[in-house]
């Protein structure tokens, strides 16, 4: 079983937790996600299955689309609202105020990671750490947020929506947004809506899936990965030797194509460099 299935994840799992559960939905052991969500978090979580796996290296660069609450007055030692409350202020922010403030964190920002999050310090990850009362010093990381739109203020309750880049921890985001207010600030929920190539118009619930008689049917190719790159269909002789690893002359500009043997089987991404096509990543049965 090969493919890609979009799971709506649910509150209160793990991007850990749903993979466990789909090894023994879809009778595999070849699983893995793209892309982590906090367990509060719900939205897309492309699962990728069997051959399919050999894609997440690729999926990892996306951006992704959320839709997230910022809770004004209220900071947290997680950033969020599962965490330890630190301080509670006072709310004035209007809605001109807010969005006076949103450009300073769209483009390139800088981002020093929560403590509550994987990432390591001296082979030991942060969330360790920080369960254990200890604040080590994190480095800031760049991302980059394409896009942070208003969508509505309901009390203290701003809800905003947020393309952005791999990496960038939108717990942190509410944080700073919520400082450059004056009042703090942290994550009340997020979902995210889109992930690379991937809406939330296609993804399918955990319980659907549980429950499906047929699972295998909500399987995308994975091909589907790779859609912005132009398609181009081999020869047999050129297919062959996609398949024993060979690069081979042909007739196309330079850059990168999905590449298919003449019944359709998509066989590799491919790389086209002064006419000599050669393997990025294979996805043909052996």
């Amino acid at each position: 079983m090969d493919g890609i299935v979009i799971i709506d994840k649910p509150a209160g799992w793990t991007s850990q937790d749903v993979t466990a559960k789909l090894r023994g939905v879809l009778h595999t052991k070849r699983i893995g996600h793209g892309g982590t969500l906090d367990p509060m978090a719900t939205g897309v979580l492309p699962v990728f299955v069997g051959r399919a796996t050999r894609g997440v290296e690729f999926f990892e660069q996306a951006d992704k689309v959320y839709e997230a609450v910022l809770l004004l007055g209220v900071t947290t030692d997680t950033e969020d609202t599962t965490g330890e409350i630190l301080e509670k202020r006072p709310v004035s922010a209007t809605k001109a105020d807010i969005l006076a403030v949103l450009p300073q964190f769209t483009g390139e920002i800088q981002q020093i990671p929560p403590m509550y999050s994987a990432i390591k310090v001296n082979g030991r990850k942060l969330y360790d750490l920080a369960r254990k009362g200890q604040v080590v010093e994190r480095k800031p990381r760049t991302v980059t947020i394409h896009s942070l739109d208003f969508l509505a203020l309901d009390g203290n309750q701003v809800r905003l929506k947020i393309h952005c880049s791999k990496g960038t921890y939108i717990r942190t985001l509410c944080k700073d947004i919520g400082a450059a207010l004056g009042c703090g600030g942290c994550m009340a929920e997020l979902r995210r809506t889109r992930a690379g190539e991937y809406d939330q118009a296609v993804a399918v619930s955990l319980e659907t899936l549980i429950s499906a008689e047929n699972p295998e049917i909500y399987l995308q190719n994975v091909d589907t990965l790779f859609v912005n790159h132009p398609a181009v269909t081999l020869t047999a002789k050129q297919a062959l030797r996609c398949r024993n690893g060979n690069a081979f002359s042909i007739e196309l500009p330079e850059g990168t194509y999905r590449a298919y043997d003449e019944n359709g089987e998509f066989l590799m991404l491919a790389k086209v460099e002064s006419g000599v096509m050669s393997t990025v990543k294979g996805f043909f049965a052996v």
